[in-house]
């Protein structure tokens, strides 16, 4: 079988499925920063899991784990070429919502279940009758110009304003130096000319984030803002009984008036969902140009079907709404700049992504050790 073959996976219907480690390879350096980067974001639910949906601990993480399973579904299931991630400038909405209208565990993962079914609906129908695709392919050059740079600035915003109390002001030092590491490694226009002749500068920039992620991990001690308290051990997820807690065939299904209830937030999701497919096709046009050896398919019809798969299944299993969304903004640039450096640097796109995500396994959520370590930098993280 050639190589080009073996890339290309196994299609069923509109999509393409890829057998991780067949028609797709391990890389290194995504991989290990997938390890500590995706891992402790994975995890940020975990408190609010724990808070407002009365889940134990490993419930908590057994959810995520779920989430997760069916995230990187996006990409070996269905073929589609974006970093998935959650939709998450709708998550406060999301949670200002259920929190304000419902107060008991089981009602609020009942609207999560009505969201996460109506938000399916949408983009299914939308996807089945080509609307969607009429839709970006209509859309013009100057109005998706401002949907990226609008998409950019609600992400500092969110950032560095609206969750600062939370989340930056409460390791400022160790998330500084993060950022900053991270902004040189992956932006920084003469450490990038000399990776060219120096193998440890072009190791220090094939890692991505992780040079920031570790900084931060270091400095985060010394600056009294991090805590280790590692457990050792292992933990086996209770799939079942987590799932019992939240799955609608166990605690009911959502009254009429929750579906109703929840059409404004679908409809606004789904604008900011668009706008996550603008700028992921922006970034992935930007590196097509490089690498004509590995074409990418960009199908809006396939993105929106794959997508309200993703939230229907969430919903019969773990319904947590915005958390089956497309695009993780900043993973989606370090792998597309990466794989912009050519073959030598990353076979094909679908390679680095998947390694990105641990090549769809779940292993990471049966270490107790890695699980407990990661909880202090999940601020840094996110």
């Amino acid at each position: 079988m050639s190589g080009q073959a073996r890339r290309d996976g196994w299609n069923w219907g509109p999509f393409t499925f890829r057998l991780p480690f067949y028609h797709t390879r391990l890389m290194w350096p995504e991989f290990l920063q997938g390890l500590l980067v995706s891992t402790a974001t994975g995890l940020a639910l975990v408190p609010l899991l724990m808070g407002y949906f009365g889940l134990g601990f490993e419930q908590a993480v057994t959810c995520t784990m779920l989430h997760s399973v069916l995230l990187v579904a996006a990409l070996y299931v269905f073929g589609e070429p974006y970093a998935p991630g959650w939709n998450t400038a709708a998550l406060p909405l999301v949670m200002a919502f259920v929190f304000s209208q419902y107060t008991q565990p089981e009602q609020r993962f009942q609207a999560m279940t009505a969201m996460s079914i109506g938000f399916a609906a949408l983009v299914f129908a939308l996807g089945i009758t080509g609307l969607g695709r009429k839709l970006m392919e209509w859309l013009p050059p100057t109005l998706k110009a401002g949907i990226i740079l609008g998409a950019a600035i609600a992400s500092f915003k969110q950032v560095f304003f609206d969750d600062a109390e939370k989340f930056l002001w409460t390791q400022p030092i160790s998330t500084t130096v993060a950022c900053a590491v991270c902004l040189v490694c992956l932006f920084s226009i003469p450490l990038h000319k000399l990776k060219h002749g120096n193998r440890g500068v072009m190791l220090l920039v094939s890692l991505g984030m992780l040079p920031g992620f570790a900084a931060a991990a270091l400095v985060g001690p010394l600056v009294g803002e991090v805590d280790y308290q590692v457990q050792w051990g292992w933990m086996v997820p209770p799939v079942a009984d987590t799932v019992a807690r939240m799955s609608p065939f166990s605690i009911g299904w959502p009254s009429a008036d929750m579906y109703i209830r929840a059409i404004p937030l679908v409809l606004i999701t789904y604008v900011i969902q668009f706008g996550d497919w603008v700028t992921g096709d922006a970034v992935l046009r930007d590196g097509m140009p490089a690498r004509r050896d590995d074409p990418v398919d960009i199908d809006p019809t396939r993105s929106h079907l794959a997508l309200a798969i993703r939230n229907f299944i969430s919903a019969l299993v773990a319904p947590f709404f915005s958390t089956q969304g497309t695009l993780w903004t900043g993973v989606h640039v370090v792998v597309v700049q990466r794989w912009k450096d050519g073959p030598r640097a990353m076979r094909d796109l679908h390679s680095g992504m998947l390694s990105y995500y641990l090549m769809g396994l779940p292993f990471i959520y049966f270490l107790l050790p890695l699980l407990t370590a990661m909880k202090p930098l999940l601020g840094i993280a996110l």
